[in-house]
């Protein structure tokens, strides 16, 4: 929207008569409200004041409104003003977020003050690109990580699962690759993390250099459910105010299941009813829309990573199985890896990129493949030499494979500091699958 349009809709807002409601109740997350007429998604201003609560409209009958507070009920009471404000959330896009820190309604908490000069307020919701009109996945981009750029690569505007349960080393994984990217921008989107990661995170995993090209969403789980759930959009949407510039953006979000959990408790509250597993439908409605919005437009691109947390390592549960129905590939971290030390914790056999034919030369991806016949020989007879059943000669593959076990272990450990440029990458991977 130019500037002179902007204004002129600000100006018929202004001019319009202004009508005033009452909250009759209040139960829950929700608050019902009466006398007010608004849409599901306009923004809601309850209590007196320039300074009120804002609420979002997410169901509506014949004569009453139920809205979702975006921050905390205590003190609304009984016959409060409710004014609508004719609008949806707007947030901020443009160059001057790189490097800044902001809330999950894109207010900025990194006490570095307002935003100023440079930022775009635009409305959050916004149109996913027709998929006739968005190119084709066909070139890499390198993040750094070996053994991904070469056994599980991404490229520009590819969606991908980081399926792991908890403690297996996603954030530190994301923190890795951020460093590593060659992706013009990087937006992160914290979403229900503890409160004493966030700010670790940003120091230690990202660090000034991290932060140089990154914008970060932060909402964490004592966040209302609302918050929560508008931060993953929010991420999106600065994500894609720099592809409509013609960037290639990638971006990180931490984690889609709790966007998913969030958007149950705000499904729930708005009187859905629960269906698979307790989640409610506008669950599995939601998640499309937020991960289809990834992908490479007429112009730029959003390549997506999204942590997928599975409950138990339950890897076919309702949330990480929809999500993988949906991604063009996932990486799967083991805790059986996390646990004996070997970082990053991806099971390379277990993980799979559904574009990597199209991102990678053929002589690169013969030696792909090479590297996972040679990881497949040792996974088939680990518990044969375990207990010394395996006798050396039966079978040249596992031999060759087992011979080569500690250079294949050194490939795919990395340090946290470490990255690794794609050439060198897969010059390793190639000494490596034509050694012996």
């Amino acid at each position: 929207m130019t500037s002179t349009a902007a204004t002129l809709s600000r100006a018929r807002l202004a001019a319009r008569p202004e009508l005033t409601g009452s909250v009759v109740g209040a139960m829950g997350l929700t608050l019902t409200v009466e006398g007010v007429v608004a849409a599901v998604g306009d923004l809601v201003e309850v209590g007196p004041g320039p300074r009120g609560l804002m609420a979002e409209v997410v169901a509506v009958a014949r004569d009453r409104l139920t809205c979702m507070p975006l921050g905390e009920l205590g003190g609304v009471h009984a016959g409060a003003p409710v004014r609508n404000t004719g609008m949806p959330l707007q947030v901020p896009v443009g160059e001057a977020l790189l490097g800044r820190v902001l809330d999950g309604l894109g207010r900025p908490v990194d006490g570095h003050g307002p935003l100023g000069p440079g930022v775009d307020w635009v409305d959050l919701a916004s149109e996913t690109p027709h998929a006739l009109s968005r190119r084709r996945v066909e070139e890499p981009l390198p993040v750094g990580v070996r053994a991904l750029d070469t056994l599980v690569p991404v490229g520009k505007g590819q969606r991908l699962g980081i399926f792991a349960g908890s403690g297996v080393g996603k954030s530190t994984l994301l923190a890795q690759i951020t460093r590593g990217t060659e992706a013009d921008v990087r937006v992160i989107g914290l979403i229900g993390e503890r409160g004493r990661e966030v700010k670790e995170f940003l120091e230690e995993n990202l660090g000034p250099e991290g932060m140089a090209r990154t914008v970060v969403v932060v909402a964490t789980s004592d966040e209302p459910p609302l918050v929560r759930l508008k931060a993953a959009f929010v991420a999106t949407r600065i994500a894609e105010g720099f592809r409509d510039q013609g960037r290639d953006v990638l971006l990180l979000m931490d984690s889609i299941t709790r966007t998913a959990m969030a958007q149950r408790e705000v499904g729930l509250s708005a009187g859905e009813p629960p269906a698979t597993r307790g989640y409610p439908p506008s669950v599995f409605a939601m998640m499309p829309k937020l991960l289809e919005k990834a992908g490479p437009g007429a112009t730029g691109s959003i390549t997506g990573l999204y942590t997928v947390l599975v409950e138990g390592d339950d890897h076919n549960e309702p949330i990480a199985d929809t999500a993988r129905s949906i991604l063009d590939g996932h990486v799967v971290l083991t805790r059986r890896l996390a646990t004996a030390g070997h970082f990053p914790a991806v099971d390379v056999l277990e993980s799979i990129s559904r574009v990597a034919g199209a991102v990678t030369a053929p002589a690169r991806m013969a030696d792909s493949r090479e590297m996972r016949r040679l990881m497949g020989a040792l996974r088939d007879v680990r518990e044969l030499v375990e207990i010394g059943a395996y006798q050396p000669g039966s079978d040249p593959l596992v031999d060759r494979a087992r011979m080569l076990s500690p250079a294949i272990d050194a490939f795919l450990r990395q340090s946290l500091e470490d990255s690794t440029s794609p050439e060198d990458a897969w010059s390793m991977l190639h000494r490596l699958v034509t050694a012996g």
